[in-house]
């Protein structure tokens, strides 16, 4: 198969649904279901406006309760256990093959083997047992690599944005950088693969995922998470991540739109600084939504993504539940481009 026929579509490609995994008893959400689930609610109601959401879940009839205030016409559930609620990274992948919407499933080995994963490997595969997906969708088993969804950002052109940390990480694939660029661009017909070497968030279980730093908000622009404190640990990183991006140009030999997104506040969870980021924030059919921490860090950083996306509402949602688990509001999801799923035709 040739480069030129594998399309790995932008984030902001027209979608069909958006899959939630949700949180039970059974995950490391137990202590923290009354916290957590309203966020998940909120983050469930704004997708379902707009187009359709698919709630993974072992209890399904119990999260109907939960999602009592909205409509429900607009959701499907997929009834399965699962470890965890991190979509993002154990849900499939999808690109165009020849023009055929293919799902890929990558091995979730838990981000290094750091957690079980037993169940969420599975997930992608039992999805594909549904009948929400169109006809036409193939399933591609890439279960010799690992792969998480957070760790690769892509234009939609042939453009990925990646960290090194994560990618060349020896509990993943333990490749060399020429290694993983072949294997890349051979999977997601790339014409190149951009490389951050610098930047973290405290508390990141994920090794640097690239949706926690710097993400593509079209062809040409990047918004990226500066750090203005040279007191705050994130400080020499950050800087150097910035001058990284600085350097970085487009397939047609272009420099990035470099809008920054303000450091979150630090925030702390038994005695942890833990991992709040405006980068974290999920593109939808017409909107924006962006993680909020309740601080006054969250008027400048809705501002900033409005530079971004001037066209789409900009949707804040509390997401200080999700991070005391080390993730947010993009971690916790997984969108399937138009073609992928069947359409609601009452939207």
């Amino acid at each position: 198969m040739s480069l030129s026929e594998i399309v790995f579509p932008a984030e902001w490609y027209p979608q069909s649904a958006v899959q939630l995994t949700w949180p039970h008893v059974n995950t490391d959400w137990c202590e923290l279901l009354d916290e957590v689930i309203p966020c998940f609610i909120n983050i469930a109601k704004e997708i379902s406006k707009s187009q359709r959401l698919i709630i993974v879940t072992p209890e399904i009839e119990k999260v109907k309760s939960q999602l009592s205030d909205i409509a429900l016409e607009n959701i499907s559930f997929v009834e399965m256990e699962t470890n965890d609620t991190w979509a993002r990274d154990h849900g499939p992948i999808s690109v165009f093959s020849d023009g055929i919407p293919t799902l890929y499933d990558f091995t979730f080995n838990g981000w290094g083997m750091k957690f079980a994963a037993n169940f969420d490997n599975q997930i992608t595969s039992r999805l594909v047992e549904g009948d929400f997906f169109s006809g036409d969708v193939k399933y591609s088993n890439q279960q010799n690599f690992v792969l998480e969804g957070g760790s690769i950002e892509s234009d939609g052109k042939g453009t990925v944005l990646t960290t090194s940390e994560c990618l060349l990480s020896e509990n993943r694939n333990d490749k060399s950088r020429t290694e993983m660029e072949e294997i890349l661009t051979k999977l997601f017909g790339l014409k190149q693969v951009l490389w951050l070497d610098h930047g973290y968030l405290a508390g990141d279980d994920t090794d640097s995922h690239i949706d926690t730093l710097a993400r593509f908000c079209d062809y040409q622009t990047i918004v990226y998470v500066k750090c203005d404190d040279k007191d705050d640990e994130h400080f020499d990183a950050l800087t150097k991540m910035e001058a990284q991006l600085q350097q970085f140009r487009t397939i047609d030999g272009k420099p990035y739109r470099l809008i920054p997104l303000p450091m979150a506040n630090p925030v702390y969870y038994e005695g942890e600084r833990i991992p709040a980021t405006y980068a974290n924030f999920l593109i939808i059919n017409g909107a924006v939504l962006l993680p909020i921490y309740n601080t006054n860090k969250d008027s400048e950083a809705i501002l900033q993504m409005k530079l971004a996306f001037p066209d789409r509402e900009i949707i804040g949602i509390n997401c200080l539940p999700l991070i005391k688990q080390h993730g947010s509001l993009h971690c916790v999801t997984m969108q399937f481009p138009q073609g992928f799923v069947h359409e609601i035709t009452h939207l």
